[in-house]
C-alpha cells in the first residue's frame, strides 16, 4: 500500500501533517538521522550501574545497546549484536558479569566490547592434525562489539553511534544546560525504581506532550485542582538555538483548592470543586534548595529523553521508538544520596502521580493512542498547533504552542535539508 506523501501547507510549522506521524520510511529516516547521527541520546544513570561489571541493557532509537562499568570504573556503551553471527546477545535488563558472551558460539567480549574469546579459534586437533580453526589473519581486534561515543555528566549517562557528534554542552545549548545542570548539579543520585509502558503513538507524540503547556490544566484536572500545573502560575518557555529541546519552568502559586481560590479556574470545565484527597500526604510539598523558585520543570532533550521536577518528584523518561505507531516509555525515578529517609519516601509518594497509572500522565498515554488512531484513519488531514501565533520564540506565559512549532522547524530543516 503505498503511504500518503508528507504535504505541508505552509512553509512554518504550525499546521502539523498527519503523514508525519504514520509515514513507515519517513520513521526509518528519522531514526537514522535523529538517534543515529548528530544527536546524543540518554541511556541512563550512573547510579544504575555503580560497581564493576554492573550493566545496564537499553535501547538508542530500536538499536539494543548495553551500559556497563568496567573493572577500571569507566562507563561504556556497546551495541547488544556479536561481531559473529549478529546475534542480540543479552537479554537480561540489569545484572554484573565480568564478561559479555554470546550463547550462540560463546563468543565472549570484555565490558568495554573488545573480543577476547573465540572457541575453536586454532581449529580442533584429530588424528594427529589441526583441523579448521578461523583464517591465519584473523585479528580479535577487528571483531569487536560496536562501542559508542560516550559522556557523563552529573549523573547521566548519553551516547552515540555517531563518533563526531558535537560535544554534549554544545548539543544542549546554554539555556537548557543551565537547567539540566540545576537539576543534575553534582549531587549523588540514589535509584527508586522504574515504571514501563508501550504507548501505542508515535514517538514524536511524546516529545510534544512534554512541549505543550497548553493541555495540562484542561486535560489533567488533577492539576489544576491542586494547584501544580496551571495557566495563571508564574512561567517560562525556553528552547535551545536550533528549538530541538526545550524547558517549561512553572512556579507553583497559592490558587488552587487548597486556598478555596476558584476565580482563576472558571474557564477550565473540567474543575471539580468537590475532589478531595484520601491520602493528603501526596501534597507534602517541601521546597528544596536546589530548586532556585521553580516547582516544576519539565525538560525535553530531543529526541530521546524527558528530564522531570514535578515538586519533589524527580525522573527520567526515556522515550524507545518500535515502528512509528508505538514506542516504550520507561521511567527512572530517583532521588539523592543526601535525601532525608523522610524525602526519600516523600519521592517516592509524589511519583505516584506521574508515572503510567498516576493520576496525571495515565491521561497523556491515552490521549497519543487516541491521536495516533485518528492519524492513522485520515492520513490527508493535518493537525493545528497556532494558540500564541504562528511563529517560534521563548515567552513568559504558558498560554502557546510555540515549543512545539520550534521542535518542527527543526524537524523540517533536517529531514528536509539534511542538516
Amino acid at each position: 500500500m503505498q503511504e500518503h506523501p508528507i504535504h505541508w501547507e505552509t512553509s512554518g510549522t504550525s499546521r502539523i501533517p498527519f503523514a508525519v506521524y504514520t509515514h513507515a520510511d519517513n520513521h526509518k529516516k528519522e531514526l537514522e538521522r535523529f538517534f543515529y547521527k548528530n544527536h546524543w541520546c540518554y541511556v541512563g544513570l550512573e547510579a544504575e550501574i555503580p560497581t564493576p561489571g554492573d550493566f545496564k541493557r537499553t535501547v538508542i532509537g530500536e538499536r539494543s545497546v548495553i551500559m556497563t562499568r568496567g573493572q577500571d570504573g569507566h562507563i561504556h556503551v556497546v551495541e547488544n549484536v556479536c561481531a559473529h553471527r549478529g546475534m542480540a546477545f543479552c537479554r537480561e535488563r540489569h545484572g554484573n558479569k565480568k564478561e559479555l558472551v554470546c550463547p550462540y558460539h560463546q563468543w565472549s567480549y570484555a565490558l568495554d566490547g573488545k573480543l577476547q574469546g573465540v572457541p575453536f579459534r586454532r581449529g580442533v586437533r584429530q588424528d594427529g592434525k589441526v583441523n579448521g580453526g578461523m583464517p591465519a589473519d584473523f585479528d580479535p581486534k577487528d571483531h569487536g562489539l560496536t562501542a559508542l561515543k560516550v559522556v557523563a555528566r552529573g549523573g547521566v549517562v548519553f551516547a552515540s553511534f555517531d563518533h563526531t557528534v558535537e560535544s554534549l554542552e554544545d548539543f544542549m545549548g546554554t539555556t537548557i544546560l543551565r537547567y539540566f545542570d540545576r537539576l543534575f548539579n553534582g549531587r549523588q543520585l540514589k535509584l527508586l525504581g522504574y515504571n514501563r509502558q508501550r504507548i501505542p503513538g508515535n514517538w514524536k507524540l511524546m516529545q510534544e506532550n512534554i512541549k505543550d503547556p497548553y493541555h495540562p490544566g484542561l486535560l489533567h484536572t488533577w492539576f489544576v485542582t491542586f494547584g501544580l500545573w496551571r495557566a495563571d502560575n508564574k512561567s517560562e518557555l525556553r528552547m535551545d538555538a536550533h528549538h530541538r529541546h526545550a524547558a517549561m519552568i512553572s512556579t507553583r502559586g497559592t490558587a488552587g483548592q487548597a486556598t478555596g481560590d476558584k476565580a482563576q479556574v472558571t474557564q477550565v470545565s473540567s474543575f471539580k470543586e468537590s475532589m478531595q484527597l484520601n491520602d493528603p500526604s501526596f501534597l507534602d510539598i517541601v521546597p528544596e534548595p536546589w530548586w532556585e523558585g521553580p516547582s516544576a520543570v519539565m525538560m525535553t532533550l530531543f529526541p530521546s529523553v524527558v528530564f522531570q521536577q514535578q515538586v519533589n518528584s524527580v525522573s527520567t523518561r526515556h522515550i524507545q521508538p518500535d515502528g512509528h505507531g508505538a514506542f516504550d516509555f520507561v521511567w527512572t525515578h530517583f532521588g539523592f544520596e543526601d535525601d532525608s529517609p523522610e524525602m526519600t519516601e516523600r519521592r517516592l509518594r509524589q511519583a505516584n502521580l506521574f508515572g503510567p497509572a498516576g493520576f496525571v500522565s495515565a491521561d497523556d498515554g491515552e490521549v497519543i493512542e487516541f491521536s495516533q488512531t485518528a492519524f492513522e484513519s485520515k492520513k490527508g488531514h493535518r493537525t493545528l498547533a497556532e494558540l500564541g501565533g504562528r511563529d517560534v520564540g521563548e515567552t513568559e506565559h504558558m498560554v502557546t504552542e510555540t515549543l512545539i512549532r520550534g521542535m518542527y522547524a527543526y524537524w523540517r530543516k533536517v529531514m528536509e535539508d539534511g542538516a
